[in-house]
């Protein structure tokens, strides 16, 4: 029995997840998905200063009030900020961080500075047009590898904004590097975004590292793999 804790990505919730969570707990193993703040069931607490210690603050909450240790963590997509900054605070509670197709910040880096400047910037000017300043729209499902009809209808009716300021706020900690790493690489689509950390990790040795063929949101289109390679990290 291992204990799985499931991190989603921008614009989602805990939601995103169900059919991992299924796989995982089918198998004897404990899931706790959290959402976090602004976001998913919890978009009616969605104000300007959320940030990206909001965000670490939620799911160390759920690490220490459940009283969790030996956790794999994982993070999608942006929650690679989060679970990196989880492991600054909370690396006693944790025996692997994975990152499903996601940034892997390092101490001062926001998820806006790892990104190409022309694409930082138009995602500000979408904020302050399309925003009031503050908030994301999210990317259209398509964007994000998902191309069934009835998963595309799925998720178009739970994404919601994110607070930009979960973009903005630098990592102030990072992940401690005697923790053990996987990276998650979706590469078909890839979009594009994750494909310098999966060129610089793909042959680092202190790294586990799987290439999935399937888009960007892998717990939706792929979750019988991601649930797989999931059972096998907390084994190696």
């Amino acid at each position: 029995m291992q204990t799985y804790v499931l991190v989603h990505g921008a614009w989602h919730g805990g939601w995103c997840w169900i059919k991992v969570t299924r796989l995982l707990t089918d198998a004897a193993n404990i899931v706790y998905t959290p959402t976090l703040t602004g976001l998913g069931e919890r978009t009616h607490l969605a104000r300007p200063e959320i940030d990206l210690d909001t965000h670490v603050q939620d799911v160390v909450a759920v690490l220490e009030t459940e009283e969790l240790r030996n956790v794999v963590l994982v993070g999608h997509s942006y929650a690679g900020q989060v679970i990196s900054g989880v492991a600054a605070r909370a690396d006693k509670r944790i025996a692997r961080l994975v990152y499903l197709d996601a940034f892997v910040p390092e101490a001062g880096q926001s998820l806006l500075s790892q990104l190409p400047p022309d694409r930082a910037d138009a995602m500000r000017k979408a904020v302050e047009t399309e925003g009031d300043g503050w908030r994301l729209a999210p990317f259209p499902p398509e964007r994000l590898g998902v191309t069934s009809q009835r998963d595309t209808e799925w998720l178009q009716r739970h994404l919601v904004p994110q607070p930009f300021r979960t973009f903005e706020q630098a990592l102030p900690a990072a992940a401690p590097a005697k923790l053990p790493r996987t990276y998650i690489y979706c590469s078909k689509p890839a979009m594009g975004a994750f494909d310098p950390f999966a060129e610089r990790l793909r042959e680092d040795r202190k790294w586990r590292f799987h290439d999935v063929k399937t888009g960007h949101d892998a717990m939706v289109t792929a979750p019988g793999e991601i649930a797989k390679i999931l059972m096998a990290e907390a084994r190696a």
